[in-house]
Order: C-alpha cells, then sequence, then structure tokens
C-alpha cells in the first residue's frame, strides 16, 4: 500500500450513552489507493457513514474513536492529528460530500460566496483567482452557464444541480481522498447516472481515490473498484466488484443482491433479508447477522475472522464456502 493513500486499521468508533455503549464501528481495516474507488456498502446503521465521519475527524460527543484505531492518510496519523491540523486536511486533502447538498450549502448566501469563501480557507489568493478556480470547479462537473450559476443562490437549483455544486465544492482544492456519502440517494435515475459517470472521470483524470458510501449495491457495480460491506459495525465481506456482485459469499452479501430489483424477477416478489439488525448497544455473541442467517450453525456463536476465502476475496463467516 502506498504512503500516498488511506490505510485504516483496527477502527473503532463508538458512541458513549446512558444506555450503553454503541459500537458503531468495531475494528474496521480496508485500504485506498490513489485513483482506486471503494464502495462502503450496508444498511442503515451498519456503520457505514461513521466510518467516513471517522476518516475526517468528524466525530462528536459521545462518540469517540477509541485508544488502539489508526487511520493513516499520506503517512500521517490522523487520530493523533491536532484539532487545527484536522481542520486543514479537510476540504484541502480531504474532501466529503454529503448526502444533503444542503449540509454544504448556505441556503442565504450565493454560490460564488461559498465557493470563494472555502477556496481562501485554505489558500493565500486574492478574490479573482478564487472567484477563477470556483468557475473552473462549475465547469468540471458540468454546469452551463458558470458566470451565472455563481450569481445564484442554492433554491434557484434543483436537487441535482446542487448535489453537483457540493461536489464542485469537493473537487476546489484537488483532494487525494474524497469520501461521498450517499450523494445521490434522492436523485433521479438519469441525474444519479450522469453524476457517477462524471465522478468515476474525475477520480481517473486527477488520480483522487474516493469513498462512496451506500446502501445500494446497484450504484457501486458499474463504479467501484472494490467493494466493503459493512453490517453491525464490521465489514463482513471486501474483493473486487466483480467478484462480490457475481460470487458472493457472505449470507448478508447475497441477501443484499437478491433484493435488488432486475429483469430476472420479473413478476416475482423481491427477496427480503427477515429480521432486523440487532441494537449496536446489546451486540449477540460470535456473528451479528447469525438470527437473520439461512445458513447458520452452532458455530456462529463464535465471531469469525475476516479471511480471504478466494484471491482477493475476504469474507467474515465460518461458512463462507457454502
Amino acid at each position: 500500500m502506498s504512503e500516498a493513500g488511506l490505510q485504516v486499521r483496527n477502527l473503532r468508533t463508538h458512541f458513549f450513552t446512558k444506555e450503553g455503549v454503541a459500537r458503531a464501528v468495531d475494528g474496521v481495516d480496508f485500504d485506498v489507493a490513489p485513483g482506486e474507488i471503494l464502495g462502503l456498502v450496508g444498511e442503515s446503521g451498519s456503520g457505514k457513514t461513521v466510518t467516513g465521519f471517522s476518516i475526517l475527524g468528524l466525530i462528536d460527543p459521545p462518540g469517540r474513536i477509541v485508544e488502539g484505531s489508526s487511520i493513516r492518510f499520506a503517512g500521517e496519523e490522523l487520530t493523533k492529528a491536532k484539532p487545527e491540523r484536522l481542520r486543514a486536511i479537510r476540504g484541502a486533502e480531504i474532501a466529503m460530500i454529503f448526502q444533503d447538498p444542503m449540509m454544504t450549502l448556505n441556503p442565504v448566501l450565493r454560490i460564488d460566496t461559498q465557493m470563494i469563501e472555502t477556496v481562501q480557507a485554505h489558500l493565500k489568493v486574492g478574490e479573482a483567482e478564487a472567484r477563477r478556480r470556483a468557475r473552473a470547479a462549475l465547469v468540471q462537473v458540468g454546469i452551463a452557464s458558470p458566470d451565472e450559476r455563481l450569481r445564484a443562490y442554492p433554491h434557484q437549483f434543483s436537487g441535482g444541480m446542487r448535489q453537483r455544486v457540493a461536489i464542485a465544492i469537493a473537487l476546489l482544492h484537488k483532494p487525494r481522498l474524497i469520501v461521498a456519502d450517499e450523494p445521490t440517494t434522492a436523485l433521479d435515475v438519469t441525474i444519479q447516472g450522469q453524476i457517477l459517470f462524471e465522478m468515476q472521470r474525475l477520480c481517473g483524470e486527477s488520480n483522487t481515490a474516493l469513498i462512496w458510501i451506500t446502501h445500494d449495491l446497484a450504484v457501486v457495480a458499474g463504479l467501484a473498484d472494490r467493494i466493503a460491506v459493512m453490517y453491525a459495525g464490521r465489514i463482513v465481506e471486501m474483493g473486487r466488484t466483480a467478484d462480490i456482485i457475481e460470487r458472493p459469499m457472505h449470507p448478508y452479501t447475497k441477501g443484499l443482491i437478491g433484493s435488488v430489483p432486475s429483469q430476472n424477477t420479473r413478476g416475482h416478489p423481491l427477496a427480503q433479508i427477515p429480521g432486523m439488525a440487532p441494537s449496536l448497544l446489546k451486540l449477540p455473541a460470535g456473528c451479528a447477522f447469525k438470527a437473520r442467517c439461512p445458513i447458520a450453525i452452532d458455530k456462529c456463536n463464535e465471531m469469525p475472522a475476516l479471511e480471504a476465502h478466494r484471491p482477493d476475496q475476504l469474507a467474515r463467516c465460518w461458512r463462507a464456502a457454502a
């Protein structure tokens, strides 16, 4: 793994509440190389968004990254970084695209004001140069009439256009890593496809690494180089996208794929994963998926390790080959 990339080791982000400790992320390991796209997939509550927030140091009390976790970016240990150092990294070296673009955009400020402030927060440049960079970023994400759009307010944009502006803001400083938290969930399929294509192209052109967080395997199937499937705060399967989609090993991954509508399921009820994800406050001993698993055995009362059962494909399951 190149020192220029991201290395996450034994990441544990817990929330210390009155009811107990919620282990939102509990021992996660993965790498992301420059120019690589990693899809982080799972149901709501699986820990994928908390993983993304942990990378940028955006975890607020009562949550915190537990001692022994490691997040190394370009050779620097981020879990030990001071707040001022993390503020310098966010936006400049690591950028985040949120699910709702209005979490990025201020509704009462014009787009040019927001983008110019973002540029000048990390670079000592004049307003003219900051505006030029903002305009170039809008062009980069396919926004027509960029000069006119810079003078507009967020409410004058459609949902898809607002998300493009949020992506443009993330690209302003040419970051080496982008964490995208379900940025196309609320968009129609056509706009979603356009943004996915543009993100893939931009990562290829700039050698930017991308972590794409989603609950939808169909979205990352044509976008990501590798996929990591999360369940109850842990990665349960990880490998190349084609291997995960065509030959999933973990029963949870198989359930996610089986629940995606396709031409082969026309006229038939969609397959569902029975039951609900367990409470992070009261995780069962052993495999957290065992109560919903159709092939569970007594051995599942012990926690399986995330191991390679095929070349470059890891699974956390005692019956991964079943």
